[in-house]
C-alpha cells in the first residue's frame, strides 16, 4: 500500500518496467517516455536524467493517471516528465 500511495504522489516506484515509446532532450535534461501496462489502460511514466558532475543521474517516475492507449500515456509521460523538471529541476534526484 505505502508503494502505491508514494507512486500516486509522485514518488518513484523504482525502474519503470516499460520500454521507452518515446524520448528527446529538455533544458538539458534527457527524458523518455515509457508507460506501463495496467490491464486494459495504460499509466503515465518514464525517466529522467542528467550528467550531474561526471556521474548519470537518473529518476524513474509512474503516475496513477490512466489512458485508454500507449499513444496518449507516451505523449502525457513526456508531459509530466517536463513539469516534473520545471517544478524541480535537479532536486528530483535527491535522495528520499
Amino acid at each position: 500500500m505505502a508503494g502505491f500511495l508514494s507512486r500516486l504522489f509522485g514518488g518513484s516506484g523504482g525502474e519503470v518496467a516499460s520500454e521507452a515509446t518515446a524520448s528527446e532532450d529538455y533544458k538539458g535534461y534527457a527524458i523518455s517516455a515509457a508507460p506501463k501496462r495496467d490491464g486494459s489502460q495504460w499509466l503515465t511514466a518514464g525517466s529522467i536524467s542528467k550528467d550531474l558532475d561526471g556521474e548519470t543521474k537518473t529518476h524513474d517516475f509512474i503516475r496513477a493517471d490512466r489512458h485508454s492507449d500507449k499513444d496518449s500515456a507516451t505523449t502525457f509521460s513526456l508531459t509530466k516528465a517536463r513539469q516534473i523538471i520545471d517544478e524541480q529541476g535537479d532536486t528530483v534526484f535527491r535522495a528520499r
